[in-house]
């Protein structure tokens, strides 16, 4: 942790780079920890403090699995906080209604200009983009400021809505708007971790998850209707006007970003200097951890998909992938003001919380993949009939994460919320390998949703962990690294979860099928057809159709159980959590 003299400085820190305007009349953000006074020379504007006293770090000790918390929650209210969260929401609204939207579009996308069997590359572009500049926004918001970083992210958003001539050129597209859309989604969390009292950042955090929510909800139909009434383009135009809005609003409410220079005081000379703000950008390890990123997703996305898992480039961008991280990490040690500070990794709490967040994101992605292929394969379903199973899961998310700000809120307490997240999520997992042997029917359907109600949990304690325990100047590259955590497991859990199932199933099959008489090559037809057409069913034979459906089941189950291995991973992780106080940091 930094020494306290590190905080006795003659202008904003770059903790405090927004803030600097919200005024003590509507909501007094020095109360809600310690009384504790920071010395500051005369010339600090004492509104700089804001954050530096919400996260003081005073001699408090963690709370022990027993003891209470007596304090009462502070309010973080205000209209100044309501208008700024309110106004950051409307990127937080688009940015996933784009996301749906694509993945109800690609294939028309692609097919316009007969490139169909490249149409992953649409997603995967935006994905890969998104991840390589998830970690540079927290850093460059610490230097540049929130303010200025929001509407960047926003800009850079609305460089990737044109109109794209060829396939390449709307890729490129997509690139551009991914790295736009990773700022918009993360900062909004530092900046909640900013403007509230602790207790108050998962409870607003749960309104931000509803607002995402209800964006992937709406994306996917708005996307397909517009796609077929006045075009695909459309569907990325039309998201300009209100990112412009939104742009407008931030210039209107945002309070303004600190100054250009920052002055620092050198505890060692004793003198101050002004450093200019470009010079401490971190490129060297910006640029390096972009491409260990990029390494280690890229194989996961092309592999099986464009290129075969036994292909050498795989194995080839995966070891590159090792040693840059490990190039980064010895660049990083020598770094003053490293993009992504080594000290996070040294908290304990911190890691676990990233393995916890990660580890659900995997298995609640591997229910999603699962769940309407099971209803479109055992029940014969349509595509819309089938995504309606998810349901139960997309509203028990919400419910969670509400309940759990509430709670968070009242009790100060968040390690007990994150046990019920993972066995909530683990019981569902369990019980649709128990029941769900291929005919369910819409109670059964239920069982899904305490896997969303875990997730929806999770989202909010696990980022109040991680919050508590974060020194308050590492607070956004640790958030922007949370996203980072949320998209690497996205991207991994997802294959990984179809993979056990393939596997599985071709296990399965073809054990069916040679009781049934088949022999090797009709084998490997009818597993090509099944795997490569999920209608194939109706076109088979009864005996074939039979055996068909009884190895998805198989293969499924393979998969629940891939979710289940990875949320009790998560459950027996969270029991080494640490309950602390949330009206102060504690020192870790």
């Amino acid at each position: 942790m930094a020494p306290h003299t590190e905080r006795q400085a003659t202008g904003p820190g770059e903790t405090t780079p927004l803030l600097t305007n919200i005024k003590d009349d509507q909501h007094s953000f020095g109360s809600v920890s310690s009384a504790t006074t920071t010395p500051v020379d005369a010339g600090l504007d004492t509104s700089a403090l804001v954050i530096a006293k919400s996260h003081d770090t005073s001699d408090q000790a963690s709370l022990e699995e027993g003891e209470t918390e007596n304090d009462a929650p502070q309010s973080g209210g205000g209209r100044n906080v309501v208008k700024i969260i309110s106004v950051l929401l409307i990127g937080i609204f688009v940015a996933h209604t784009d996301g749906s939207i694509l993945l109800a579009t690609h294939s028309t996308i692609a097919s316009e200009f007969d490139a169909l069997r490249s149409s992953s590359w649409l997603i995967t572009s935006f994905t890969l983009a998104g991840a390589a500049t998830q970690t540079l926004y927290g850093k460059l918001s610490d230097i540049y400021g929130r303010k200025s970083m929001v509407i960047s992210a926003y800009f850079i958003f609305i460089l990737g809505c044109g109109i794209g001539q060829t396939f390449w050129q709307v890729v490129l597209g997509r690139v551009i708007s991914g790295a736009g859309a990773s700022g918009m989604a993360a900062l909004v969390s530092v900046l909640i971790t900013d403007l509230l009292p602790i207790r108050e950042v998962a409870q607003w955090r749960a309104y931000v998850n509803l607002v995402a929510t209800l964006g992937r909800s709406i994306g996917g139909p708005l996307g397909g209707w517009l796609a077929d009434v006045i075009g695909w383009r459309w569907s990325f135009l039309g998201q300009v006007p209100i990112i412009t809005l939104a742009i407008v609003l931030c210039l209107i409410y945002l309070p303004n970003s600190s100054d250009a220079n920052e002055v620092e005081y050198t505890p060692e000379s004793g003198a101050r200097t002004k450093k200019s703000k470009f010079s401490r950008i971190d490129f060297k390890g910006s640029i390096i951890f972009a491409f260990a990123i990029l390494a280690l997703l890229l194989p996961i996305s092309i592999g099986g998909v464009n290129v075969p898992w036994t292909h050498p480039i795989v194995a080839s961008l995966v070891v590159l992938s090792g040693l840059l991280l490990v190039l980064f990490v010895a660049v990083e040690k020598r770094q003053e003001e490293p993009i992504l500070p080594l000290e996070i990794f040294h908290t304990r709490d911190a890691v676990f919380s990233f393995l916890i967040m990660g580890l659900q994101t995997a298995a609640q992605l591997g229910l999603m993949f699962s769940v309407p292929l099971y209803f479109q394969i055992t029940a014969r379903t349509s595509n819309a009939a089938a995504g309606a199973h998810l349901v139960p899961a997309v509203v028990g998310n919400a419910v969670g994460g509400v309940l759990s700000g509430l709670l968070i809120k009242r009790s100060g307490r968040y390690k007990f919320l994150v046990i019920l997240a993972v066995i909530c999520s683990s019981l569902s997992y369990l019980l649709l390998m128990l029941r769900w042997h291929g005919n369910t029917n819409w109670w059964e359907s239920l069982y899904i949703a305490p896997g969303g109600f875990g997730t929806g949990i999770a989202q909010s304690a696990v980022f109040i962990s991680l919050q508590v325990v974060v020194d308050p100047a590492h607070m956004a590259p640790a958030v922007s690294f949370m996203y980072l955590t949320t998209t690497v497991w996205t991207t991994i859990g997802l294959p990984l979860s179809n993979t056990v199932m393939q596997t599985a199933l071709k296990w399965s099959l073809s054990d069916r099928l040679l009781d049934l008489g088949f022999g090797a090559t009709e084998i490997q037809k009818i597993m090509a057809d099944v795997l490569s057409d999920i209608d194939y069913v109706d076109h088979a034979t009864k005996h074939v159709r039979t055996a068909v459906v009884a190895s998805y089941v198989d293969g499924l189950w393979w998969s629940h159980g891939f979710s289940f291995l990875c949320s009790f991973s998560a459950l027996i992780i969270s029991l080494f959590l640490k309950q602390r106080r949330l009206d102060s940091k504690p020192r870790v």
